[in-house]
């Protein structure tokens, strides 16, 4: 059986068995402790948390049990018995089995790491590199099987600067890079959050695009030609990602629909650094990393508008999540106050902080661009900014909305930048580096 029938079957039964399992096991993890209260609802409802464990742990014994379809040899020796053989050889079928197990590694480390999360509430700064801990396995074989740690530069400047390869080998910044990716794409899940359904419908979105970007390698391998050994070697790793990406999709889907607004549940950190890693496995094993990072443009500006805070340049409060008013029902700006001399000395309260001077000009320039919202004492000084999220910034742009309705602009937002990338990924960027290296996967690099 083919991979892909293969893991589309265990992953029908896996949406489904979440879909049971899910409602079943609510009360449990109340009764545990482990719940948090809605407090974009009236009344501010208790509901069960760290619910992205139960998908997280379906995904996996999906992937085991995909192992035979992948990688034991059938008795008619199919065609896909050496499934992205690392030598290209015809008999090495099981070179790629380590790459496969220490993707799974790396996602259960990752699972662990975000359930503690979850119980013990680690600090920000703590558990910031501890995705790069958990791809280290994935790393290691990286670093074993290929070992290859070149990129390729665009034409016009290879001819700029006079050079003879069309390539630069970045050597250990290479993996410094892969690092970097196995830490952002968890943490920039976790940041963009604070909605129902948006840390799950980012993820269904994502998925979405890289499923669009191996269709066009896979069906494209079958229009141009099937003998080509690098047409070949793109079409196996993308229908490798595929097979992964399939049973992630549907378990992604059945959380969804218990994450959406009004949500019955919420998925927790596991979740949020679970679907991280599930991409940066995919972008480091399926090498097309520069690739992924196109679908995550949202995660990487709400990152960048987010640092001012998470640095500690602006103060940060620790939750930023939108304000929700009880009146309408709608969700506001959230913002962080800062000491005013005249209110907070008359009713002494506890002193705020204090807006240091040179940010002063920034915000307003800031204000003034529509990229953050001030208000202002009677004498005109700042007393509240607007927190620093991809969700604040959009309300200041939208206006304020009902929380279903703003989780879903958010995701048609990181469709349209998304699927903007990779028309783009296939249109110009062959044109800039002289061809589409994908074709070639790990032959990809010509001097």
């Amino acid at each position: 059986m083919h991979p892909t029938i293969a893991t589309s079957v265990l992953a029908i039964i896996g949406y489904f068995t979440i879909t049971n399992i899910i409602p079943q096991a609510s009360p449990f993890f109340i009764h545990r402790g482990l719940f948090g209260k809605d407090m974009s609802k009236r009344g501010k409802p208790i509901i069960p948390e760290s619910i992205g464990i139960i998908p997280a742990i379906t995904y996996l014994f999906i992937m085991f049990l995909s192992i035979p379809f992948f990688f034991i040899k059938s008795s008619t020796g199919g065609k896909f018995n050496n499934l992205i053989s690392l030598n290209n050889s015809t008999d090495t079928w099981l070179s790629s089995l380590p790459s496969y197990l220490s993707s799974m590694l790396s996602l259960e480390s990752m699972i662990l790491l975000g359930l503690i999360d979850d119980l013990f509430d680690i600090r920000w700064r703590h558990k910031f590199f501890l995705p790069a801990i958990a791809s280290i396995p994935l790393i290691i074989i990286y670093y074993l099987e290929f070992n290859k740690t070149s990129i390729l530069i665009p034409n016009f400047i290879s001819n700029y600067l006079q050079l003879n390869s069309n390539s630069i080998d970045l050597g250990i910044f290479y993996y410094i890079y892969m690092f970097s990716i196995s830490i952002f794409c968890p943490n920039s899940i976790n940041i963009l959050a604070g909605i129902n359904g948006i840390e799950v419908g980012q993820t269904i979105i994502i998925a979405i695009l890289l499923i669009l970007n191996d269709l066009y390698y896979i069906l494209g391998h079958h229009l141009l030609s099937g003998n080509s050994l690098l047409l070949q070697s793109a079409y196996e790793i993308h229908i490798f990602s595929l097979s992964l990406l399939i049973p992630f999709i549907s378990i992604s889907i059945a959380l969804f629909n218990f994450n959406k607004y009004p949500s019955k549940v919420f998925v927790g950190d596991t979740w949020c650094y679970f679907s991280g890693m599930v991409f940066a496995v995919l972008g480091i094993s399926g090498h097309y990393a520069k690739t992924l990072m196109l679908f995550f443009i949202p995660q990487i500006i709400n990152f960048i508008y987010s640092s001012p805070q998470l640095f500690g340049l602006i103060p940060c409060p620790r939750h930023r999540l939108p304000k929700f008013n009880e009146i309408d029902g709608l969700m506001y700006n959230s913002f962080t106050e800062y000491f005013n001399n005249e209110i907070d000395d008359i009713n002494n309260e506890k002193k705020k902080p204090i807006l240091k001077s040179y940010l002063k000009p920034i915000l307003s320039l800031l204000s003034k661009l529509k990229l953050i919202k001030l208000e202002y004492n009677e004498k005109g000084d700042i007393i509240k900014s607007s927190n620093l999220t991809l969700i604040n910034l959009v309300i200041i742009w939208f206006g304020p909305h009902n929380e279903g309705e703003l989780c879903s602009l958010i995701m048609k937002l990181q469709f349209f930048v998304g699927f903007t990338m990779l028309v783009l990924r296939h249109s110009i960027a062959p044109i800039i580096f002289g061809f589409d290296n994908s074709w070639s996967m790990l032959n990809r690099f010509y001097i």
